[in-house]
C-alpha cells in the first residue's frame, strides 16, 4: 500500500471531520551563531570547548527528529572584559558588566549563586569571556554563555525574541547546522548587528481524538501521519509569524506550500486546528513577537479553514 492509499485508507475509517489540538511537550534554545562561527571540532578538553561540543551534540540529534525550529533573533550581548566583576557582601551575588547592543551599551547583571553539591570550594573562581562566564568550584567548572544567565538567573533584563524564519529539524544532512540553508542566513542577515540569533527547536503534541488502528501498517501510518501534520503545523506557523516577504521565501515556494495545505486539509477533513505554544513555566526568552505577531509569552490561537485557505482567530478571541 503506498502512502497515499495509507492516508487515504486512514481518513475513510475516521468517517468524521478531525480537529486537532497542538501542543509544546519541550522547548529548547540554542545559540545559533555560536554553532556557525566556531570551529567543526571545538577542543573538548577546554570547558568552552567542552560546552560548544555539547551543543553541537544536541542540535546533530534533531537532524532525525521531526521538530519544529524558529530562528529568532535577540539583542546583542556581551560580557564587558574590560571591567571586573564583584561580589556582594552576603551570600553569592555576583555583579557582572556588559555592553548591549551594536553600539555597547554598558550594564550589569546580577546573579544568585548555589553552590553545588560536588563544589571543593565555598566561592567558585570566575573567568569571563566576551560570550562565555566560568565558574570554577574547584572539583568542577561551570560553564554558561552570556544568554545562558538571562535564563538560568533572575537578572531583570527581559528582552522578547523575535521570530525570523520557521521550519522543520529532520534532515539527516544536518544543513540547518551547517549553515547551508538559505533562508535562515538570509533571516540572520535580516536581523542585523544588533541582535543574536537562536533556534528555538519544540517538540510538539497533536491530540486529534482520532485513533489508529493497530495493524501491520500502523507503524508506518504513524510516521506520515506524524509528517503530515508536522507539514501543515509549519505552514500554519509560517503563516502566523512571518511576512510575506519574497527576498526570505520564493513565489514557488509559496505555492507549493498553499498546495501542500490544501492537500492535507482535505486529505485529513480537518475542519479546526487549535496552537499552544505557551509552556508551564516560561522565561523570558519565550516571549516571542514577529513583524505580524504581537508579543506574547503564550501564543495561542485557532485555524479554521475557507475551502482550504486558512483562517486565524488570534490569541485573546479563541
Amino acid at each position: 500500500m503506498t502512502s497515499d492509499e495509507l492516508i487515504a485508507d486512514a481518513a475513510a475509517r475516521s468517517h468524521t471531520p478531525q480537529s486537532w489540538d497542538v501542543t509544546v511537550s519541550e522547548s529548547k534554545f540554542y545559540w545559533y551563531d555560536l554553532l556557525t562561527d566556531f570551529p567543526p571540532i571545538p577542543d573538548f578538553r577546554d570547558p568552552l570547548g567542552r560546552y560548544l561540543r555539547r551543543m553541537q551534540f544536541a542540535v546533530e540529534a534533531t537532524m532525525e527528529k521531526r521538530l519544529m525550529y524558529m530562528l529568532v533573533s535577540r539583542p546583542k550581548l556581551r560580557f564587558d572584559t574590560s571591567k571586573s566583576t564583584s561580589w556582594g557582601f552576603f551570600g553569592l551575588k555576583l555583579s557582572i558588566p556588559i555592553l548591549v547592543g551594536a553600539d555597547q551599551k554598558r550594564d550589569a547583571i546580577t546573579i544568585e549563586l548555589n553552590t553545588p553539591e560536588d563544589a571543593t570550594l565555598k566561592k567558585p573562581t570566575v573567568q569571563v569571556f566576551e560570550r562565555f562566564i566560568t565558574l570554577n568550584w574547584g572539583s568542577l567548572i561551570e560553564t554558561y554563555s552570556i544568554h545562558d544567565l538571562l535564563q538560568n538567573f533572575n537578572t531583570k533584563h527581559d528582552y522578547p525574541s523575535k521570530v525570523q524564519y520557521v521550519g522543520q529539524t529532520r534532515d539527516p544532512a544536518g544543513r540547518l547546522i551547517k549553515g547551508r540553508i538559505s533562508g535562515v542566513n538570509r533571516a540572520c542577515d535580516n536581523s542585523g548587528p544588533d541582535n543574536d540569533n537562536f533556534l528555538l527547536i519544540q517538540r510538539m503534541d497533536f491530540s486529534t481524538g482520532a485513533p489508529i488502528v493497530a495493524d501491520e501498517g500502523s507503524d508506518e501510518l504513524h510516521d506520515l501521519l506524524l509528517k503530515d501534520q508536522m507539514d501543515l503545523l509549519e505552514c500554519i506557523l509560517i503563516k502566523y509569524f512571518e511576512k510575506d516577504d519574497e527576498k526570505m521565501r520564493s513565489p514557488r515556494e509559496v505555492q507549493a506550500r498553499q498546495a501542500r495545505v490544501a492537500n492535507l486539509y482535505q486529505a485529513h477533513m480537518l475542519q479546526r486546528l487549535q496552537v499552544d505554544l505557551g509552556l508551564e513555566a516560561p522565561d523570558a526568552f519565550q516571549n516571542l513577537y514577529s513583524d505580524r505577531a504581537k508579543e506574547a509569552s503564550r501564543h495561542l490561537f485557532e485555524v479554521t479553514f475557507k475551502g482550504s485557505e486558512p483562517v486565524f482567530r488570534l490569541p485573546g478571541k479563541v
